[in-house]
């Protein structure tokens, strides 16, 4: 096992402001328990320091005229033209350093999948990215650069199949429409349905066009679902899905806004289910590019994404926090003491027929999809 994780102090100099709800110290808290635990000191570990993407890296996807105002706005101007391209108060605030905010976490996904791509790494982990709604002209969803399109676009020019995996409460749209009609990206969403959260998309229906009909998969969920139900409808869906379309390389986009006490959405995963999840990616891939993704209760991140790299690489982390992460997490305000602190109230999941609906989203997919799919 050869991993690698992906990192820099200066993601944190990087702010959406006071209100916003995607707090980037969580970053900074999560890098912080992840080294209280030793698992950056590890032999087989390399912990690598996140360098910058260039505009020619951003431009795989999006366009220059968008590049050029995500510039402007890096540097504090406004225009009313900028709400055109999703920019301005409320998801997408401009701030400065926006621009450079982008070029940093792209380029830590690019770093992961040229080492996985290579074969220098099994695996490696950006918890910075997985900002998977940016659209090529227009911000959306708090996500201003698409890095985890930009990874893959450039792994297709090296003539590799990419399986891409998300499990982010919210659909992964910006991804989806990026590769709607290609057959070389297998684009597999698990998240909230549309009908009830942002993005408004995702649907079962939604299966791709021309030469990708078939490669995009949704499996969107009612509100209220649970580890149970989710767990089972990712046992029906990827295992065969992997084994039809035999990947060069897998992204994974690992958010965990799923959670049941996570305030921008309505699942009702557990910590234990996320960490099952994560379990069967790593059981089922050789090589994987694992990034982050949301996740707005800033306790719940930092634990789920140290777990997700402990299994990653094989290692069983004591329950109880470290002592020294417990200090710098009690000055923001996180008394959590446990791994797995917490477990979700009973859920509504099968009181109002959610396992049903997925029931019939999950036939769908094996009579429309999977016959499509093809190595």
């Amino acid at each position: 096992m050869k991993t690698a994780f992906i990192y820099t102090d200066a993601y944190v100099d990087f702010d959406y402001g006071p209100t916003h709800p995607l707090k980037v110290i969580r970053l900074k808290l999560t890098y912080e328990l992840i080294k209280a635990y030793g698992l950056l000191s590890l032999p087989f570990v390399q912990s690598i320091q996140t360098k910058k993407a260039d505009d020619e890296d951003l431009a795989l996807f999006h366009s220059r005229d968008y590049l050029d105002i995500l510039k402007q706005a890096s540097k504090g101007q406004s225009a009313k033209s900028f709400y055109h391209y999703g920019l301005g108060p409320g998801d997408n605030p401009i701030f400065k350093g926006l621009y450079d905010w982008s070029l940093w976490v792209t380029g830590a996904t690019l770093q992961a999948s040229e080492l996985v791509a290579k074969g220098e790494k099994e695996i490696a982990f950006n918890i910075a990215g997985g900002l998977h709604h940016a659209q090529r002209s227009r911000a959306s969803g708090f996500c201003y650069i698409n890095d985890a399109v930009v990874g893959i676009s450039k792994l297709l020019k090296q003539g590799k199949r990419v399986v891409y995996i998300d499990i982010d409460v919210h659909h992964g749209d910006g991804v989806q429409k990026a590769f709607y009609q290609t057959d070389q990206v297998l684009s597999i969403s698990f998240h909230e349905s549309g009908y009830t959260l942002f993005p408004g998309t995702g649907f079962e229906s939604e299966i791709g066009e021309g030469a990708g009909e078939g490669y995009s998969v949704n499996v969107p969920f009612p509100a209220f679902t649970d580890d149970e139900t989710y767990l089972w409808a990712f046992e029906e869906v990827v295992p065969p899905l992997l084994q039809a379309f035999k990947p060069d390389v897998v992204f994974s986009q690992l958010g965990v806004d799923t959670f049941y006490n996570d305030p921008l959405a309505n699942l009702h995963l557990s910590i234990a289910g996320f960490e099952r999840i994560v379990r069967r990616i790593k059981d089922l891939v050789p090589r994987w590019v694992a990034l982050g993704g949301g996740g707005y209760e800033v306790s719940n991140v930092a634990r789920a994404w140290t777990l997700a790299w402990a299994i990653m690489n094989g290692i069983e982390l004591n329950e109880n926090l470290p002592e020294p992460y417990l200090e710098k997490a009690g000055r923001l305000g996180i008394h959590d003491r446990k791994l797995r602190e917490g477990a979700p109230p009973p859920s509504q999941c099968h009181d109002n027929g959610g396992r049903m609906e997925i029931e019939r989203v999950v036939d769908y997919l094996q009579k429309k999809v999977f016959p499509k799919i093809r190595s």
